[in-house]
């Protein structure tokens, strides 16, 4: 059976998508994926029905949503390693991601829904992994050059021998922990987290660090937390 290219999108329906994808980016940045999809329907000046139409399934909208934070996400780890000093490049790649979580609570959210870590696969999310198709293959993508900066850095003496790819997930809790706690009051108190997160990745007079989490593990974690914030957001 032949397969044929939908119909464009009528004009008006054209900027009914549109506008449902701005209001998406500002809601979520504000509130996070959960965030009711109502919220987003209002704030785009449409329709729920209107709203579903177009997005049938929440993680549609998020994935168009976040298409450009994914974009600055894989940009950052090839920034990093094009970096001639691999400690530096290391540093910015994780001051980077750090400064877009602060910056955007649902980016947060979105690459905390699909482990960073290695045994993260679009097969172990079934259907939403498949209607992610896209934005899991970028984090994939970035993370895979992360990998590289890690093993670079590792490679030159300048990062600690035993630092593990799955440590940069569990640190994302972490500073998303800090910026939710301080970001009206402290909101730049999460520099301060990272910079300690940082001397401690280095070589010079470090102890042994218990084992690192385990890559199936993590991944339900982070998946189980991702489903409680859905949950929480089924009312929208």
């Amino acid at each position: 059976m032949d397969v044929t290219t939908p119909p464009p999108l009528r004009v008006d329906a054209e900027a009914n998508r549109a506008r449902i994808v701005q209001a998406a980016q500002a809601v979520f940045a504000e509130q996070g994926v959960s965030a009711p999809l109502t919220e987003v329907a209002a704030r785009a000046g449409v329709g729920i029905a209107t709203l579903y139409r177009r997005f049938p399934d929440r993680a549609d909208l998020v994935a168009e949503a976040f298409d450009d934070a994914l974009r600055q996400y894989e940009a950052s780890a090839d920034l990093a390693l094009t970096d001639d000093d691999p400690w530096a490049g290391f540093v910015g790649l994780v001051e980077r991601m750090a400064a877009l979580q602060a910056e955007n609570r649902g980016f947060t959210h979105l690459i905390q829904s699909v482990p960073l870590g290695r045994g993260s696969s679009t097969a172990a999310h079934g259907s939403s992994g498949r209607r992610e198709r896209g934005s899991s293959g970028r984090r994939e993508r970035g993370y895979r050059t992360v990998v590289e900066v890690i093993d670079r850095a590792k490679s030159s003496g300048v990062l600690r021998a035993d630092f593990s790819p799955e440590d940069l997930p569990v640190l994302t809790f972490a500073v998303a922990g800090v910026i939710e706690t301080t970001r009206d009051d402290l909101p730049e108190a999460w520099r301060r987290h990272v910079a300690l997160f940082l001397d401690a990745c280095r070589p010079i007079a470090a102890t042994p660090l218990p084992p690192a989490p385990e890559p199936i593990a993590l991944q339900r974690a982070m998946l189980r937390a991702a489903r409680r914030r859905q949950t929480r957001g089924q009312s929208g």
